[in-house]
């Protein structure tokens, strides 16, 4: 940042966020405060931070350190937000959103391409009386549809995991906003040097930190960001105790308290303070891994024995148009169909240098078959619907060299 420039680029002002917010000693890094209890000068204070009167102060590590808020405080940086929550994982993040916005009664429209697990959780939500309708989210008409009286949400993954489908982000947003929807969209595969979600009317933006912002596959995290474009006044289901106040801050009070306080999916201080020193590496990582991606996916797409290349940074993807006008790359997910499903185990098994593992958005590449995995649990009429072929095999790519992972995956499939 220079006179001529007064604002950073995106990676400059994430290195320093933490330095520039002050740090006692003159460290050039946060520390790690791994304190559970923090006490007061006077009670008056204390009593203030229980009854949110008194703003960023700590009383007890469940509901945040000052660790995970500086972690909080990168997150809302880079998803342009008015504040984040830190949660012990993705899944935690996403929990929370559901349960402590949603109630008995109330109806969601998601869409029908999620990840393995939000999808399991979505079929729990059921057992709470929370009705959801999945649905194609690649059309807005879809999700128009599927709306009811009783509908409080709409909750999208902006790159599905492992089919690469885009939802009309949005024609989505735009639908939300005149209904008066909360608009959730997890920007995991993404990640915010890639996407911003805020762009298109996004209400809550949830990550797995675990994956694009950590970078490393050595601490488990996740987060979910307001935008500060919902009107929360409006919003029934928000407990009487957190209606006083900035009405922009009244979901994000009630998620920390019902979803840390009483939930306790906290994260630690270590685990955040890791996942902050992977964060700065972001747009570096995402830009290398997004270019390999798209050479590995051209010559998938060229070799005899595959069937189908699932990336939307190929010309013949559903949503490629869509891709180039919202996103910087096409990230580092991509997944493709052997003609030969038959084969599956034996390419995977041939592989040397891409590793044979679940997870996603490590510094290593990563391949697992998928079908027989991660969405197993789900079913065959469920994987027809989500369009998981038995042959369907899921790549997450990681900083290896774009040769050496095509000299690998040729040899595999030779």
């Amino acid at each position: 940042m220079t006179a001529s420039n007064p604002s950073p680029g995106f990676t400059t002002a994430l290195v320093h966020a933490d330095r520039r917010a002050g740090i006692e000693h003159g460290a050039i890094r946060k520390p790690i405060h791994t304190s559970v209890q923090y006490g007061f000068e006077r009670v008056e204070d204390l009593i203030g931070v229980f009854q949110g009167t008194v703003k960023g102060g700590f009383n007890y590590a469940r509901q945040g350190t000052p660790t995970t808020a500086a972690l909080e405080a990168r997150i809302t940086q880079m998803e342009d937000g008015i504040g984040s929550i830190t949660f012990g994982t993705g899944m935690a993040a996403i929990c929370a959103v559901f349960l402590t916005l949603l109630k008995q009664g109330d109806h969601v429209v998601s869409s029908q391409f999620v990840f393995g697990n939000t999808n399991s959780v979505l079929g729990t939500l059921g057992q709470f009386g929370i009705e959801v309708s999945k649905v194609d989210v690649t059309s807005v008409d879809a999700v128009r549809t599927a709306l009811q009286p009783n509908t409080r949400m709409v909750f999208v993954e902006t790159l599905a995991n492992p089919g690469t489908q885009i939802p009309d982000l949005e024609g989505i947003g735009q639908l939300c906003a005149e209904r008066g929807l909360l608009y959730v969209v997890d920007n995991t595969i993404t990640s915010p040097w890639l996407f911003r979600p805020k762009a298109v009317g996004a209400s809550l933006v949830i990550h797995s930190l675990t994956k694009t912002i950590a970078g490393h596959g050595t601490a488990l995290g996740g987060s979910v960001t307001d935008t500060g474009l919902f009107d929360w006044s409006r919003y029934p289901n928000i407990f009487p105790a957190y209606r006083s106040g900035d009405s922009r801050q009244w979901g994000l009070a009630q998620i920390r308290k019902k979803g840390l306080r009483d939930m306790g999916a906290a994260l630690s201080s270590e685990q955040a303070h890791a996942i902050a020193s992977g964060a700065e590496t972001l747009a570096l990582r995402v830009n290398h891994a997004s270019a390999t991606a798209l050479r590995l996916a051209t010559f998938l797409a060229e070799h005899p024995a595959v069937a189908k290349v699932h990336y939307p940074g190929l010309s013949d993807h559903p949503q490629h148009e869509r891709a180039r006008k919202l996103f910087k790359a096409g990230a580092w997910l991509l997944s493709f169909e052997l003609r030969d499903a038959n084969r599956l185990v034996e390419v995977i098994n041939r592989l040397n240098v891409v590793i044979k593992a679940t997870g996603l958005g490590d510094t290593r590449t990563l391949i697992i078959p998928v079908a027989p995995t991660i969405f197993w649990e789900a079913g065959a009429e469920t994987r027809a619907r989500m369009g998981i072929a038995d042959g369907l095999i899921r790549l997450s790519i990681g900083l290896e060299d774009a040769d050496d992972l095509i000299a690998d995956l040729g040899q595999a499939l030779a």
